[in-house]
């Protein structure tokens, strides 16, 4: 669990964040949403330790990381797992050693414990066959499961992702979601996941944070926000008619009633 107290954060003289409070909660696939601009990737690098904000507190499990020491902040680093937007896998690395390098780095396990983790989670992200080939070699969706796989090789406590669906087609975006929803479950990770796809915000949204103008908006869960009153909520989720169609169908039956024919 990550709990976020009282979190501001300036540039300039420019307020990005204001007095934001939340908790993301473990087991759970935790959104953060909002349009550009609202503060979503600073509030995130915050929670990640690359910005130091003005004010606040941020709790892995109880314990402020803004308060602790270099080699504690390190440690906890470790338990962190991130999937970047663009993947930022390494071209000149196969899948295998794409995954492979966090062990490296981070262990001092022999070649055969670290070659067994990586065959463990590339089977998990169903990708078997793929050890060999080069990013180049393989789609747009294998790599963000490549991305997947290396975010979660260390086996982390807290799994950041940002923007997990970008630049992917609607039936891929689906796979995705599914796949880090059941990681989230199965690993019982705090995954927090900046998101502009409504698709993700319906379908796996545990827990969302809403932020507007650097402030939090509205706060709850994928059933909340279909009965939700918060008309900046309401224009930013169901600005196209398709959404608000959507909506209007999981109203009617969540209310048990039928649409009309």
């Amino acid at each position: 669990m990550i709990e976020i107290q009282n979190i501001s954060k300036q540039f300039a003289g420019r307020v990005i964040l204001e007095n934001i409070s939340a908790v993301m909660e473990a087991g759970k696939c935790n959104l953060i949403i909002g349009t550009s601009g609202s503060g979503k990737t600073v509030l995130t690098k915050c929670m990640v330790g690359l910005f130091q904000p003005d004010e606040g507190q941020i709790l892995y499990n109880g314990e402020n990381m803004l308060a602790m020491d270099n080699e504690h902040r390190k440690l906890l680093r470790q338990q962190i797992g991130m999937l970047f937007q663009g993947t930022a896998l390494f071209d000149s690395m196969t899948v295998e050693q794409n995954v492979l390098f966090p062990l490296d780095m981070f262990t001092k396990w022999t070649s055969a414990e670290k070659k067994k983790r990586v065959d463990e989670v590339l089977d998990r992200v169903n990708l078997t066959d793929a050890h060999k080939r080069y990013p180049s070699e393989i789609s747009g969706g294998m790599k963000k499961r490549v991305g997947i796989a290396r975010s979660i090789v260390l086996n982390p406590k807290y799994l950041f992702c940002d923007e997990p669906n970008s630049g992917l087609d609607p039936q891929t975006s689906l796979v995705i979601d599914k796949l880090i929803k059941e990681i989230t479950l199965e690993f019982n990770i705090t995954t927090i996941v900046v998101t502009h796809d409504m698709n993700s915000v319906m379908e796996i949204g545990d827990h969302i944070v809403y932020l507007h103008q650097g402030h939090k908006q509205w706060e709850g869960t994928n059933k909340d926000i279909i009965f939700s009153k918060d008309e900046l909520l309401n224009n930013f989720i169901f600005a196209s008619e398709f959404l608000q169609d959507a909506k209007n169908m999981r109203m009617m039956e969540a209310n048990g009633t039928q649409p009309s024919k």
